[in-house]
């Protein structure tokens, strides 16, 4: 038999075969639902990196389900406002959210350790958290009551500790301090003096600029820049002790969520994985750039100073042993969370920091 006769022979019992079990790739292609869902962002379209970064993931989905699975996104406030997505995506309002979870203490803190809590970790230590040390699990288990489950879909790095408008010398100079802080930081800060505000990015400036803020924080140097905050609080304070690490997530309805193929589950968790990835490399070319433009147009860089991040660390773990005796759901993701923390920074202190302090130190020193 020579080759030409033995495909063609393969090719009629392959099409005889697909026949006969009523298989052929057109019928698999057509089980696959046509579906649009609605996707709202806590974010303004004018921060392209976290607002694009839900773009991207539409896209991704589309391009794995061929075009089968569209997920429509809205910007923050056009559907529902900014710190609404939670409950516009458990009640059946859409089907899904990009947002931060740390937006919803006022339900639960326990929210607040799915994306970053003070003097947490960073972004390559929080995924290693979410992705292999139980954290994802944690997360959806503790969702499970809102009807809603969850992937990371992004990461700032660590930010800045925000925009001042005086400076900041010592502890006392935060006493009355009103400023627009996320998450439990606000609660962390208030035994410092601090009146702890939260508002969604859009309402920032003009409140900086009535004076009914006295401080805000964000993201980092590139969101901030477009937000124009330097041009009504000109100090730049640093670090956000609060973020080292914060994660983004992609939230779905958990009902609509069950009812997709498989197939699209796994489009979504993919999706989500990408911007994940993306988002972070995204801020840290950003920044890099934007924190020189920031510089150049005489913005303050100062370092919080030493008595401000100790009050503040002794704040936080004193306010962590509050909520582990008085809320079982924190205790019960926080607990574990603690036991990561104190084992990756174990080695993280052996190779990263060492690797990283001397190479910083030799480079500022123009070597």
């Amino acid at each position: 038999m020579d080759r030409r006769q033995f495909i063609r022979q393969a090719g009629v019992v392959a099409g005889g075969a697909v026949a006969g079990t009523g298989l052929a790739a057109p019928a698999i292609a057509q089980e696959a639902p046509t579906l649009r869902w609605r996707m709202t962002s806590s974010f303004p379209n004018t921060l392209d990196t976290l607002f694009g970064s839900s773009r991207l993931f539409s896209e991704i989905v589309s391009k794995l389900t061929d075009g089968k699975f569209t997920i429509d996104v809205f910007p923050a406030g056009e559907l529902v406002p900014g710190l609404q997505a939670l409950d516009a995506t458990q009640d059946g309002t859409v089907e899904a959210a990009h947002t931060v979870l740390y937006y919803y203490v006022g339900k639960d803190p326990t929210f607040a350790i799915g994306s970053s809590i003070p003097f947490g970790l960073n972004a390559r230590q929080q995924n290693a958290w979410l992705y292999n040390g139980g954290g994802n699990e944690a997360i959806n288990e503790f969702l499970t009551s809102y009807g809603v489950r969850a992937y990371p879909g992004g990461n700032t790095g660590t930010q800045m500790g925000g925009w001042f408008r005086k400076e900041i010398n010592s502890l006392n100079d935060l006493q009355g301090l009103k400023m627009r802080i996320a998450g439990i930081a606000g609660q962390v800060l208030a035994p410092l003096g601090v009146v702890a505000q939260q508002l969604a990015g859009g309402d920032v400036y003009p409140a900086l600029e009535r004076g009914t803020l006295d401080a805000t924080e964000f993201v980092g140097p590139y969101d901030d820049e477009k937000l124009g905050f330097y041009q009504v609080a000109p100090y730049y304070y640093y670090p956000a002790f609060w973020e080292a690490g914060p994660t983004v997530h992609y939230m779905f309805n958990q009902a609509k969520y069950d009812e997709l193929p498989d197939s699209y589950k796994a489009a979504l968790e993919n999706a989500a994985a990408v911007c994940n990835t993306r988002m972070l490399a995204d801020y840290d070319v950003k920044n890099m750039r934007a924190i020189r433009s920031l510089v150049g147009k005489g913005v303050q860089l100062r370092p919080l100073p030493r008595d401000v991040l100790d009050a503040a660390l002794a704040s936080s773990q004193d306010l962590y042993a509050k909520l582990s005796a008085s809320n079982p759901k924190w205790k019960a993701m926080y607990d574990p969370w603690s036991q990561f923390r104190t084992q990756i920074y174990e080695w993280f202190r052996v190779a990263e920091y060492t690797n990283d302090t001397y190479n910083y130190s030799q480079q500022a020193a123009g070597k």
